[in-house]
C-alpha cells in the first residue's frame, strides 16, 4: 500500500516556490490535500491583499497533490489547465488551499480547489479553482537538461 503522506511530502519538499511562499502541507488524504499559507507583506500586491499569483500557486499545488494521490504508481503529475475565480480580496492572517479530486481517469484528473482566508477564528472562501491534472511518467533526472530546453 502506498504511503500517501510520504509520497506527497517528499514531492512537496522539492518545490522551491512553496518554500519561498512559506506554504506548508497540513493534510494529505486519498483525493484531498490541504496547504496552508501564512500572510506575509512580501506576498502582497499594491492594495495590501495577498497577490493573486500566490493564492493561485497554493491552490494549484493543492489540486496537483490531490491528483497525485490518485495517480498510477510510478507516475508524477503536472497541471494542464485551470480556471480560477476570485470571490473577494485575499485579506486574512492565514489562508488554506484545499484541493479535491472530482474524477480520476487513467491519465487525466479533474480537481476542484478552494482557498479560505482566516481572520481570527472565522474563515471565508476567497477563491475557487477547477483544474485538469495530467499523470506523466517520471520526468528526467533533475540534474539533466530536458530535451527541448
Amino acid at each position: 500500500m502506498i504511503d500517501l503522506d510520504k509520497l506527497v511530502s517528499e514531492s512537496f519538499s522539492k518545490q522551491g516556490l512553496m518554500a519561498t511562499l512559506g506554504a506548508h502541507l497540513t493534510q494529505v488524504s486519498d483525493g484531498e490535500v490541504h496547504i496552508a499559507l501564512p500572510f506575509s507583506t512580501a506576498l502582497s500586491q499594491q492594495h495590501g491583499y495577498v497577490h493573486a499569483g500566490a493564492i493561485t500557486s497554493v491552490v494549484d499545488s493543492a489540486c496537483g497533490y490531490a491528483a497525485l494521490t490518485k495517480a498510477p504508481a510510478g507516475f508524477e503529475v503536472v497541471t494542464a489547465e485551470f480556471k480560477i475565480n476570485f470571490l473577494r480580496p485575499a485579506v486574512g492572517e492565514r489562508f488554506l488551499a484545499i484541493g479535491k479530486v472530482q474524477n480520476a481517469g487513467r491519465l487525466l484528473t479533474i480537481c476542484s480547489g478552494e482557498v479560505q482566508a482566516f481572520m481570527g477564528g472565522s474563515g471565508k472562501v476567497i477563491a475557487l479553482m477547477q483544474a485538469t491534472i495530467v499523470s506523466v511518467g517520471n520526468p528526467p533526472d533533475r540534474g539533466q537538461t530536458p530535451h527541448g530546453v
